[in-house]
């Protein structure tokens, strides 16, 4: 059963992935700089967070291999020093798909254990497995800390969240949190439950990371443009909102048909404009129902 959920999560995440993927030919990749030494990378995909100084070029997430050399031109705007360590925020595919190829540069990758695990147990849509290139090689399992380009850069997993390997970034000089799929800016966000996501854990893991930061935190969000504190806790009130409605609907015995085709229970948040092409506001109701129900 563990083998199928998770064969049927790679399949849910590769209709994701390849809606979102584009020829390399028509993707630009916007630059915007968040600090002296941090920057932060739109394409296709997942953000990509990038520190760069006289130690060398540390990025966060590298979204589809066809985007690599387009990824790698861009940090080439701002420096042209050697890309040294790369970290996934998890093991999805529009966040680690060009793994192999920024090993290939000499980036050494780093995440949490499980994205180590899921990459080489789970077989892509092709059939193949991953290459041992596009694999972390170091990983951790609480948290941990890159010490680069003038500040610490502390790295700690919450537990099932997004998935069960998320990793969650805070630049401590530059005043800078990379949340990766922790927070879908203005959007309902993707609870992978067939890889350990909860609806629960994902709520805590916002909590902690409001935390951590201050109102001139600049946030890049797992999706979405730059962000802030007032925004990530306006994305964490629709979060426990929506959990409080679907808990009353569970408490009253309704099924989960019930509850994912009663549209007036998003309604509010809807019309915020939270539901999106992946993430419905029906399925969105009936990933809390099942990860509330369970």
């Amino acid at each position: 059963m563990t083998l199928l959920k998770t064969l049927f999560s790679g399949i849910l995440l590769m209709t994701f992935t390849l809606s979102c993927a584009q020829n390399n030919q028509e993707v630009t990749i916007k630059v915007d700089k968040l600090s002296e030494h941090v920057y932060m990378l739109i394409g296709q995909g997942g953000n990509i967070g990038v520190s760069v100084g006289e130690d060398g070029v540390f990025v966060i997430d590298d979204q589809f291999a066809p985007l690599s050399s387009n990824i790698i031109e861009a940090i080439r705007t701002v420096s042209d020093k050697p890309i040294k360590f790369l970290a996934n925020t998890h093991w999805h595919g529009d966040h680690t798909g060009g793994n192999a190829n920024f090993q290939k540069e000499g980036a050494i990758i780093m995440a949490h254990t499980n994205v180590r695990k899921r990459l080489k147990e789970t077989p892509k849509r092709d059939g193949s497995m991953n290459p041992k290139e596009a694999l972390p090689v170091i990983t951790f399992s609480d948290k941990m800390s890159l010490h680069m380009n003038g500040e610490e850069v502390a790295i700690y997993h919450p537990d099932n969240a997004h998935t069960d390997g998320d990793a969650i970034l805070y630049f401590t000089e530059s005043n800078v949190l990379h949340t990766g799929d922790t927070y879908f800016k203005g959007w309902y966000p993707y609870i992978d439950l067939n890889s350990g996501g909860s609806v629960n854990g994902y709520i805590q893991a916002v909590k902690n990371s409001l935390m951590l930061i201050d109102d001139e935190t600049k946030i890049i969000p797992g999706h979405g443009p730059v962000s802030n504190k007032k925004e990530y806790a306006a994305f964490l009130e629709m979060m426990q909102g929506l959990k409080a409605i679907i808990q009353a609907e569970i408490k009253k015995g309704k099924t989960e048909e019930q509850v994912a085709n009663d549209e007036s229970l998003t309604k509010t948040y809807d019309e915020q404009g939270y539901s999106w092409r992946f993430i419905t506001s029906e399925k969105i109701r009936r990933t809390f129902y099942k990860s509330l129900k369970n």
